[in-house]
C-alpha cells in the first residue's frame, strides 16, 4: 500500500526546498514529496506548470495532499488540479494549513498510512488552534 504524498507550494523556491528537506528529514523516503515555488525568472510567484510537475513527483494512488504559503499558491494550485485528469483530480486536496507545520505533520501522518483526507484533516487541525 502506498501513502499519500506531500506537494509543498510556495512563492519562494528556498522555502519549498527547505520545507521539503524536512518533510524528508522528519519520515526519509516513505512519503513521496514534490515541491515547486519562485517564478521562472527566479522572483516570487507560483505557476501552474510546476504544481502539476510536483504533483507528478509525488503522485501517490493513495492521493496527494497539496500545502500552499499564500493565497495565489492556492489558486494556482485549485487551477492544477482542475487541470488533472479526472481519475486523479478527485484525489488530490489543497488544505488549509500552515505551510511548514503543515507539510510535517500531514507527511507523518501519511507515513503512517494515513488516508487522505486523514492527512488533510490533521493538518487543518493546526489552522483551527
Amino acid at each position: 500500500m502506498s501513502n499519500v504524498g506531500i506537494v509543498i507550494v510556495s512563492h519562494s523556491a528556498k522555502v519549498a526546498e527547505g520545507t521539503a528537506d524536512m518533510v524528508r528529514q522528519m519520515v526519509g523516503e516513505e512519503v513521496p514529496v514534490g515541491y515547486c515555488g519562485g517564478d521562472p525568472d527566479g522572483g516570487l510567484g507560483t505557476s501552474v506548470e510546476s504544481i502539476l510537475k510536483a504533483v507528478d513527483t509525488a503522485w501517490s494512488d493513495a492521493g496527494v495532499a497539496i500545502l500552499v504559503d499564500l493565497g495565489g499558491a492556492e489558486t494556482n494550485s485549485e487551477m492544477a488540479v482542475e487541470m488533472l485528469p479526472v481519475e486523479r483530480k478527485t484525489k488530490v486536496v489543497v488544505c488549509n494549513a500552515p505551510i511548514v507545520e503543515g507539510a510535517v505533520i500531514a507527511a507523518t501522518e501519511a507515513a503512517g498510512g494515513a488516508s487522505l483526507d486523514e492527512v488533510r484533516r490533521t493538518a487543518e487541525e493546526l489552522s483551527a488552534q
